[in-house]
């Protein structure tokens, strides 16, 4: 799995000029499957990104966690993250799950997310969202769990 995490002062997602999703101070998550993935690998990233201590404390340092803000996540599929450009100029997504395999696996990282923090929202799944963004810092994360292993 994929995720580019952007530290947010809010996020939100709309389909069809109707919101699906949004939060305050927190994470958006735009997440990717590959064909590889499995359970193990969305609780993995998961865990990952929950505990990622990328906020400011008291003495401007980045130490604080999502939970140690009281902050929100807003996730949202994003299959491009697999996008591979190495051959010519248009991409190929050879390496992104199929949409049945990448929907459920969105959903079980979602749910797990939702154990672990009081407010998750969503996008939805193979729409086509406006998302805006107010990026914090900006901070924005890559993670890749091929790499975590």
């Amino acid at each position: 799995m994929r995720a580019i995490i952007q530290r947010v002062s809010s996020a939100c997602v709309t389909v069809d000029g109707s919101i699906t999703g949004k939060c305050g101070t927190g994470y958006l998550v735009f997440l990717g499957v590959g064909k590889d993935d499995d359970e193990q690998s969305a609780k993995k990233l998961c865990d990952k990104i929950v505990k990622m201590r990328i906020f400011e404390d008291e003495n401007e340092r980045i130490n604080l966690s999502l939970s140690q803000v009281g902050g929100s996540m807003l996730v949202v599929s994003q299959f491009t993250l697999y996008a591979n450009c190495t051959h010519g100029n248009r991409p190929e997504f050879f390496s992104s799950a199929a949409p049945d395999k990448a929907e459920r696996l969105y959903e079980y990282f979602v749910n797990y997310a939702r154990s672990l923090v009081p407010d998750v929202q969503t996008g939805q799944f193979g729409a086509d969202m406006k998302v805006s963004i107010e990026n914090d810092g900006p901070f924005t994360i890559y993670l890749d769990t091929e790499a975590m292993k």
